[in-house]
């Protein structure tokens, strides 16, 4: 499992990027993008990730 501060939810990942949490969830499942980790209801991206996401905004 990934270090837990390289670990970041689709808010906070929408907030780094300044978009709605909407469009990164819409994003995310557009690329069938898989959590790095889950806890309980919550999904946890790797700040890896975050490259992908803003891409497929972009191209959305």
């Amino acid at each position: 499992m990934p270090d837990p501060a390289d670990l970041l939810t689709a808010s906070k990942i929408a907030v780094q990027l300044s978009v709605s949490d909407a469009k990164v969830k819409k994003a995310i499942a557009a690329i069938g993008l898989k959590p790095a980790a889950k806890k309980g209801a919550c999904s946890y991206y790797a700040k890896g990730d975050v490259g992908k996401i803003k891409k497929a905004l972009a191209a959305g």
